[in-house]
């Protein structure tokens, strides 16, 4: 979160104006859309069909039950007559279930990465940029200090990210700030 306090050119009265911005940052996590599904990760039943279909259904082994042994997600199938097509139709869902815990678990990681998001208000910032009336930017978890603003805003930074690595490996930053990496 950082907050700039500036004269805003667009008010009349060039009053004093507060804006705050976070900014949030992960990296991308790869996507993989297809689904490999190796043979020997699956344990396939076949048993008879239950229900409506006549004399057929009694004779023949067509329902199929597709176990994933390494994630335990269960599919069956039973509403084709032909096995093979009950068994696509059966890895067809494991496959869409398996995808759909992937992006479950990427979901978790993205999640753990980004740690706890405060508010966008007054009091959550770790950086203030002041342009008026007097010039600073101070690193509210390390209470750096710069007056050069126009060289921060620029971005060099090394100053303040310097302060804050030896601040928290040396074990000075306090706890609420901590949580902030």
């Amino acid at each position: 979160m950082h907050r700039l306090v500036r004269i805003s050119p667009f008010d009349q009265a060039a009053r004093r104006h507060t804006s705050f911005a976070s900014v949030f940052v992960w990296p991308e996590l790869p996507e993989d859309v297809d689904v490999e599904i190796d043979e020997k990760d699956l344990r396939i039943d076949t048993y008879r069909s239950s229900g409506a279909g006549g004399q057929h259904v009694n004779v023949t082994d067509s329902a199929v039950r597709i176990t994933h042994l390494p994630s335990g997600l269960v599919v069956s199938c039973q509403n084709e007559r032909s096995q093979h097509r009950n068994r696509d139709s059966a890895m067809k869902v494991l496959k869409a279930r398996l995808y759909d815990q992937r992006l479950k678990e990427q979901q978790a990681r993205l999640e753990q990465i980004s740690g706890e998001k405060k508010d966008i208000a007054f009091g959550s910032q770790i950086r203030s940029y002041v342009l008026q009336p007097y010039q600073m930017v101070k690193d509210h978890r390390t209470k750096e200090q710069v007056g050069d603003v126009n060289r921060i805003l620029d971005g060099d930074l090394d100053q303040f990210i310097k302060t804050y690595l030896m601040k928290k490996a040396a074990g000075t930053l306090s706890a609420a700030t901590a949580d902030e990496d």
